[in-house]
């Protein structure tokens, strides 16, 4: 059985780094795309960032673009996201999230359809505040 597992949430002030790890344990990440959603109190849960599967491009929402990072690290078979610059608003329960199928080459939808994803985390708690 798949069990994917999230770190590395925390309390962070504004303008601070935090970095999030994704870990699946009956599962190799490598070959599949990640994606990273969160969920901020009273609202929808939003897609924020996806690496693809194969050729490990990625796609960001336009609201964390150029401050989040998605990346692998197929040694230690983890997902990160690295996080700069965090503002109150990107506080949230964050999860990851997995698509069981080769060759799933991120796209605007892979951060709206969540129906495409397979396995999901319990999330980690990421809070913005001074």
């Amino acid at each position: 059985q798949v069990q994917v597992e999230e770190f590395g949430g925390g309390l962070v002030q504004p303008g601070g780094s935090l970095r999030l790890s994704c870990r699946a344990s009956g599962f190799t990440l490598d070959y599949y795309a990640i994606s990273w959603f969160r969920q901020s109190p009273g609202k929808d849960r939003e897609g924020v960032s996806c690496v693809s599967s194969g050729d490990d491009t990625t796609y960001y929402a336009e609201s964390v673009k150029g401050r989040f990072t998605i990346s692998r690290d197929d040694a230690k078979d983890a997902v990160y996201l690295q996080m700069n610059s965090l503002k109150p608003e990107d506080t949230a329960i964050y999860y990851c999230a997995i698509v069981d199928r080769s060759g799933y080459v991120c796209y605007a939808g892979s951060l709206l359809y969540e129906y495409e994803y397979d396995y999901w985390g319990q999330g980690t708690q990421v809070t913005v505040s001074s």
